[in-house]
């Protein structure tokens, strides 16, 4: 732990207090996602669906880049941001190999063999 009681965790993304604040209008438009008349509106006009939430600029384009790893840094909640990865039709399986800089299949492939062990 640090100074400042954060955890010093490398190549470990953490979500705390500070980066539910920083992603607190982005994780809160992801959660509309699940109402299928919110899913219609977003994918019709993608840009102002993030205007009428606040996002910053930032996290507007994270977003319509579909940049998951800047949305997380962004204060994106892994399970929120996986709201917007089902609208697009991706597995919770494809954005652990792209966290990880793997395919989705390497991925899954690694998880059925036990899983990663960083050495």
């Amino acid at each position: 732990m640090t100074a400042e009681g954060r955890f010093d965790l490398p190549g470990t993304y953490v979500f705390d207090g500070q980066a539910s604040r920083r992603g607190y209008r982005m994780n809160k438009m992801f959660m509309t996602l699940r109402d299928p008349h919110s899913r219609t509106r977003f994918q019709s006009d993608e840009p102002a669906y993030c205007d009428e939430f606040g996002l910053s600029p930032e996290q507007k384009r994270a977003v319509l880049d579909r940049d998951w790893q800047a949305m997380l840094d962004l204060g994106g909640n892994i399970f929120y941001v996986f709201k917007l990865a089902m609208v697009d039709q991706k597995s919770m399986q494809y954005l652990g190999g792209v966290f990880t800089g793997m395919t989705e299949e390497e991925f899954v492939a690694v998880m059925r063999a036990g899983g990663r062990i960083d050495g």
